[in-house]
């Protein structure tokens, strides 16, 4: 009998929670804020003015543009030890094995990168309906340059 009470006690009230935690109000404050989406309100507070999602983009361009670096340091190094192996097979075997990582490795960097470009500018345009490369708010486009 507690089980049937219990159960039909989480049902109402998953249910009843269900109903009333949509809010219209809540649903009209994204659309008061304009395209930029709230960032009157980090001038008021003194915070930055960049948009997020530009933020975002720069650190993930920064990180994958690290990441390609150290990619191509290890191709790099790789055919350096291929070539100094002076035909021990053992070296000639690590130095495969770390080329082939790096440029596995390097093409999941390209891939990501590309994905990461593709979703956040569908998504800033989505959001505000610009083209991400129309906005200044940081002053620089995807490649970080001005």
């Amino acid at each position: 009998m507690k089980k049937k009470i219990f159960g039909f006690l989480f049902v109402f009230l998953f249910v009843f929670g269900l109903i009333f935690s949509f809010n219209p109000a809540q649903a009209l404050i994204q659309t008061e804020s304009g395209p930029y989406l709230g960032l009157e309100y980090g001038q008021a507070t003194g915070l930055g003015t960049h948009d997020i999602r530009v933020t975002a983009a720069l650190i993930i361009n920064s990180i994958l543009g690290i990441l390609g670096t150290v990619a191509v340091c290890l191709i790099v190094y790789a055919g350096f030890k291929w070539m100094t192996a002076g035909g021990n097979e053992e070296n000639v075997k690590s130095a495969q094995s770390i080329l082939y990582a790096a440029v596995i490795g390097l093409a999941i960097i390209l891939s990501a990168y590309a994905i990461s470009k593709f979703v956040l500018t569908n998504l800033f345009f989505a959001t505000t309906g610009k083209d991400y490369s129309s906005v200044d708010d940081a002053g620089r486009g995807w490649s970080g340059s001005n």
